[in-house]
């Protein structure tokens, strides 16, 4: 019997980067992706805000005391259901098994893959496709 062989894609920081794609401007700075108000909760934040403890699911208002100088954006799901879309048509064209777990994530079946072109170099191609086409870092 055939060895699995399973890639997991995740897409990464996927809200922050998807802003990043609309305004150039963002990169480098920290981002708060969430609720505007101090009662809401942080969906998505950069690395830039994570180097001050801010994480997801903190409290709004704890994130910003912990990163005053955060740029906190309410998000634009039509946007990210674009970009995630682009990723899943990408991903379709490639591979007949695949899962999409989430907005961001994803299982792809690469068995029988290393027959014809080896499972690492197939994943990596795919990888690069995806960054090339869609600006997202994956």
């Amino acid at each position: 019997m055939q060895e699995r062989a399973i890639m997991h894609l995740d897409l990464d920081t996927f809200f922050v980067s998807v802003e990043r794609l609309m305004d150039s401007r963002l990169r480098g700075l920290p981002i708060l992706i969430g609720s505007t108000s101090d009662r809401g909760v942080v969906a998505a934040c950069s690395y830039e805000a994570r180097t001050f403890g801010v994480h997801s699911a903190m409290p709004m208002k704890l994130a910003r005391e912990l990163c005053p100088e955060a740029i906190v954006i309410r998000g634009n799901s039509s946007n990210y259901m674009k970009y995630s879309s682009m990723v899943t048509e990408i991903i379709k064209e490639q591979v007949p098994v695949y899962e999409k777990t989430s907005v961001d994530e994803f299982y792809v079946d690469l068995t029988g893959m290393d027959r014809f072109y080896g499972c690492g170099m197939f994943a990596h191609e795919l990888r690069q496709r995806i960054i090339r086409e869609t600006g997202l870092p994956i």
